[in-house]
């Protein structure tokens, strides 16, 4: 029996109750993909750049429900021992259901950087982080219920808790600027 009461299952009924056609997944991918872009934490931003997928203005308990996840993303990314939890649906889950999540995910987080993104300089292997998520948004067909298909799930799973954290190391966490800098203001 599913666990109905996983993060991603609320969270998933809570946008399609409120007519949302956008999965847990594809948010949280958005999230963490403009975050890496340098973004900020800026709440009306990302809930502007988020508008796009929930496709009509988000109630109260919706808006409420990314602010907080954007909290958490901003803790786990801000934190010295930098971690990422994706929001997918749980193992008991059909590995098909839980594949296309990770594409949802992928092409979330792709379409995230890429709002904000703009006039940055990527590394050369920021750019390869970026093609292999583009290229994992597309596979997701291709994983077979079986053991190799789940060892294959969860290698990309691993992988995608650490990819962001190269792009957001490198671009969004530049150093601060020494405060000997006179001000501009």
């Amino acid at each position: 029996m599913p666990n109905t009461n996983s993060p991603y299952t609320a969270f998933a009924t809570l946008l399609s109750s409120n007519g949302h056609p956008v999965s847990p997944a594809e948010l949280h991918g958005l999230l963490l993909g403009r975050s890496c872009a340098g973004a900020g934490f800026d709440a009306e931003a990302w809930l502007a750049d988020a508008a796009h997928l929930l496709e009509n203005d988000p109630a109260d308990n919706v808006r409420n429900a990314l602010i907080g996840l954007q909290e958490m993303v901003k803790g786990e990314l801000a934190g010295d021992d930098i971690t990422v939890v994706l929001l997918l649906p749980g193992d008991e889950a059909p590995l098909a259901e839980r594949a296309a999540a990770l594409g949802e995910w992928c092409k979330g987080f792709l379409y995230g950087f890429g709002l904000n993104s703009a006039g940055l300089t990527l590394s050369g292997e920021a750019k390869e982080v970026l093609q292999d998520l583009d290229a994992i948004s597309q596979v997701q067909d291709a994983l077979e219920e079986s053991e190799d298909g789940e060892n294959d799930y969860m290698e990309v799973m691993e992988y995608l808790r650490v990819a962001p954290l190269l792009l957001y190391t490198e671009l969004a966490k530049q150093p601060v600027e020494p405060a000997a800098k006179p001000s501009l203001h």
